[in-house]
């Protein structure tokens, strides 16, 4: 039998509180004020909605989700949720998120929360994931969107500060995401998902991690020179950005992920899985390392900019 903690369980919660931490800082990024409730209705709905998305994901995976040993003690391929209810729990989160947006904010921001649940279930999860080993670059959009949400529901348009933390999230979640699949591989590799180690080897995951890295770490500099980061945010892109990168080249020289090694080479390779680790980790510590400085910074009252080449667009 369900319990409630099952239906929690079907919105993927840790996922959601990063989702909403950084809709939070796009929406207090915004160069508007807005009261209160409507930032507590913004919050909710950017919550509900990535909720729906990921129970609709845990429905639709829920074979492979029963094969992989981190996934398959979740509701649906236990049978402790039938995935026609959890497709219907979707469904009603998703309607009920973008009507709730579109009354108590603007149509812009629905529109975007709507495009982004859709993006996740139909074009990463019905499509991509299966399909191709950039699965996780192209579905990567999806959980960028909610800063650009964030800040749409406070300003009713999109501007160039909002895109740079759209691309920040984007770029983030290759390196974040390949980091996890270095490790486990076999999980992918036994239910059929093509991530990049199991499509194209360790070692080119691991050059890629070290590209993306490189290109995420650019991106973060772009509120800097746009004037939307302060000298919290670009303590946190310098001094973080520089242990992101030391812990990415450390994956890249590693053997991680390598599944054929020989016996004697075994203990290099648990030592690359543990290096991946560190960096999957430490991923999503300087992610939130960023957009808490956001946060802190035009929600407190301390921002203090840095560069405003572009007049702060």
């Amino acid at each position: 039998m369900a319990s409630w903690r099952d239906y929690v369980s079907l919105m993927k919660p840790r996922v959601m509180t990063l989702v909403v931490f950084t809709g939070l800082a796009g929406f207090a990024a915004a160069p508007v004020s807005v009261n209160f409730l409507t930032a507590a209705i913004a919050m909710l709905c950017i919550a509900v909605g990535a909720g729906a998305a990921g129970a609709f994901n845990m429905a639709y995976d829920a074979d492979i989700d029963a094969i992989m040993k981190r996934t398959r003690r979740r509701p649906v391929p236990t049978g402790r949720v039938p995935a026609s209810e959890a497709y219907v729990y979707s469904g009603v989160m998703a309607l009920a998120s973008v009507l709730l947006m579109a009354l108590a904010t603007n149509y812009v921001a629905a529109g975007l929360l709507a495009f982004s649940i859709f993006f996740y279930t139909v074009i990463y999860t019905m499509w991509l994931k299966r399909s191709t080993p950039q699965n996780i670059v192209i579905g990567g959009a999806a959980g960028a969107f909610p800063p650009m949400i964030g800040w749409a529901a406070a300003t009713g348009d999109v501007s160039l500060n909002a895109v740079l933390l759209f691309l920040i999230i984007f770029l983030w979640t290759p390196p974040h995401s390949w980091a996890l699949a270095l490790y486990k591989s076999g999980d992918y590799s036994a239910a059929g998902v093509p991530m990049m180690p199991v499509a194209k080897g360790a070692k080119s995951t691991r050059i890629q991690i070290l590209i993306y890295t490189a290109l995420y770490l650019a991106a973060t500099a772009g509120p800097i020179v746009t004037g939307l980061g302060g000298w919290v945010y670009t303590g946190a892109v310098v001094l973080g950005g520089a242990l992101f990168a030391l812990l990415a080249v450390r994956v890249f020289l590693s053997r991680a992920g390598d599944a054929n090694a020989a016996e004697d080479e075994l203990y290099a390779v648990r030592a690359g899985d543990k290096a991946a680790r560190d960096l999957f980790a430490y991923s999503i510590a300087h992610l939130t390392l960023l957009f808490a400085a956001l946060l802190v910074e035009h929600g407190a009252g301390g921002y203090k900019p840095v560069l405003s080449l572009l007049g702060g667009a």
